[in-house]
């Protein structure tokens, strides 16, 4: 007997339970994710989904309307604590954070981009530096023709002090800089990335420990335990050590409990904290079909102030660049 031929007075009832088995479905997936974020699950496929946690918050609020709607009470109940879950978890990123660190002492612009193999418009990425007052460059998929395609565009001339570890693809790294490099050097993460890295001293301020930081992508369940490995192994802030800045391709955002940690060592993530940490930086810039997320991140001590954060686009890479302007400890 189909529903039509039930007799009158089963019909609503049907439909009644068939709406709520429908809203039950709906927000399961939801519930089951806001769990694996809020417990730090980070297994298989599930490292890859968590980059687009704040696509899942906002549909999250559509089948509490409509537990709301249907009057399904039990279903609303569940489906406004995971809302509200998600809430708590994504929307701060939208919002300025009131400590924004230390206004006092010498400002300081820098910069991260990622150039897609080194093939990224140098001539684009010289002018940001050039319009941004850009006193250190990060650089991430950094290759001998980007190099040299960066010292004919004139980058020298802005930022003539270096530690650069070229590589073909994916894993070379360079570090630019306005000021003078002490102790610099590479060191290639369990990913198989190099990370450049020096200590500079703007004028006026203290002794700054800087990275171009490029985890592994966790783009396939074998690249996991790389992509854990050197997360857990950038270097931790220390209260008592020279202020770090750590700025580059993380390839996780902050819904990875991984780099949440790295974070909790005593960074504060320079976007997230003036309101800007939902801004995607990379997905769709290359013709991917991917909404974008944010893995690119200029993390930096508790002892160091942010003032504005912004993305830029760069042609030829899949990645923004992004621009930090900070307020650094003056000298002692």
């Amino acid at each position: 007997m189909t529903i039509t031929d039930a007799p009158a007075e089963t019909r609503p009832h049907r439909r009644r339970v068939a709406l709520t088995v429908l809203l039950w479905l709906l927000l399961a997936p939801g519930a089951i994710w806001f769990l694996g974020r809020a417990f730090g699950v980070e297994r298989g496929v599930l490292v890859m989904l968590t980059a687009f946690t704040p696509y899942v918050a906002l549909w999250s609020v559509v089948p509490f309307l409509l537990a709301l709607a249907g009057r399904r009470w039990a279903a609303a109940a569940v489906a406004g604590l995971v809302a509200f879950g998600f809430a708590v978890c994504v929307v701060p990123r939208a919002l300025p954070n009131v400590h924004k660190g230390p206004a006092k002492g010498v400002e300081l612009h820098v910069m991260t981009s990622n150039m897609l193999f080194g093939g990224a418009d140098p001539d684009e990425i010289v002018q940001l530096v050039r319009e941004h007052d850009v006193a250190v460059l990060a650089l991430q998929e950094f290759t001998a023709e980007g190099e040299s395609a960066l010292a004919a565009a004139g980058l020298g001339e802005l930022l003539p002090y270096h530690q650069l570890a070229p590589e073909p693809g994916a894993s070379g790294s360079g570090l630019y800089s306005r000021y003078p490099l002490t102790d610099p050097g590479a060191h290639r993460n369990d990913g198989g990335f190099q990370q450049a890295f020096a200590i500079i001293q703007p004028p006026g301020a203290g002794p700054l420990f800087v990275e171009s930081a490029h985890p592994l992508a966790p783009a396939a369940t074998s690249m996991l335990p790389g992509w854990r490995a050197d997360l857990r192994e950038q270097p931790a802030a220390d209260p008592d050590a020279t202020p770090k800045i750590l700025l580059g391709d993380f390839n996780a955002t902050l819904d990875h409990k991984r780099l949440r940690d790295l974070i909790a060592t005593g960074y504060r993530d320079a976007a997230d904290t003036v309101g800007e940490g939902l801004v995607g930086s990379w997905g769709p810039y290359d013709g991917d079909p991917i909404p974008p997320v944010t893995i690119d991140h200029v993390l930096v001590d508790k002892r160091i102030g942010v003032r504005k954060v912004s993305t830029h686009a760069v042609t030829d890479s899949d990645h923004r660049s992004l621009i930090a302007s900070l307020t650094v400890p003056a000298a002692s």
